[in-house]
């Protein structure tokens, strides 16, 4: 078994399925991971987060009472710094938007293999988006018509932020991530050490209050740095 150094993620499970937290509960902790708590529904969810401060929470999607969606809102904002990974049965779901809009890291398929549960738990609780780029931007474009503000219901996301406080090249490093470029492609793309890049990155997630790439994606799309159909050969 592989020996981690870093503190374990301490996680709270949330599903209306008993038997799908007590599977998911076994897989983390024959990890390493900590679960610390479980909870049934969005509601309940929420107080356990205020109660136990995880590192992280899977959030089953549909669930009685208070959606996961909901549910996933309330979590981040009493707890800024916790990070939610919503899980749902379908590939694309159309709230995991909504959810990476509203500040999730990314979602699993409730069939995700132990290996990668335990990995995308780790790998969150580090500060990543569990998507990759070109992913969460094909998740975006599919979507993007449904967004906040068009009609479909969904609520406004709370990462709206003045982009005047970046710098013109923090504009273009927003811009490309938010067409799919990783940190590799995007110091190809301008011509920068890959550490340049990641404190490009980084200064923009601290001026926009962005919690991760998954979430700069997002923003890319609905400030209208980047349209629907635009992709990585796109330049600025």
């Amino acid at each position: 078994m592989t020996t981690h150094t870093e503190p374990a993620p301490r996680v709270v499970i949330v599903d209306d399925q008993e038997l799908v937290r007590t599977g998911f509960r076994l897989i983390l902790t024959a990890r390493g991971i900590d679960v610390v708590g479980e909870a049934g529904d969005g509601a309940e969810a929420v107080a356990a987060v205020r109660r136990l401060r995880p590192d992280v929470v899977l959030m089953d999607i549909r669930m009685p009472a208070m959606d996961g969606l909901e549910a996933a809102r309330r979590v981040l904002a009493q707890a800024p710094d916790c990070r939610v990974i919503m899980l749902t049965t379908f590939d694309l779901d159309h709230y995991v938007y909504a959810a990476l809009a509203a500040g999730a890291s990314g979602f699993l398929l409730k069939d995700v293999t132990p290996a990668h549960l335990a990995a995308a738990v780790r790998l969150v609780d580090t500060g990543d988006a569990l998507l990759a780029p070109s992913i969460t931007r094909r998740l975006v474009e599919r979507f993007a018509s449904s967004a906040p503000g068009t009609g479909s219901g969904l609520a406004t996301p709370a990462v709206h932020r003045d982009l005047a406080a970046l710098t013109p090249r923090e504009r273009e490093v927003l811009t490309l991530m938010g067409r799919g470029l990783s940190n590799t492609e995007l110091a190809q793309e301008l011509t920068l050490s890959e550490a340049t890049v990641k404190t490009h990155v980084a200064r923009i997630f601290a001026k926009l209050a962005l919690r991760d790439r998954a979430q700069a994606v997002v923003l890319a799309y609905e400030t209208g740095l980047v349209s629907p159909g635009e992709s990585a050969a796109d330049s600025p």
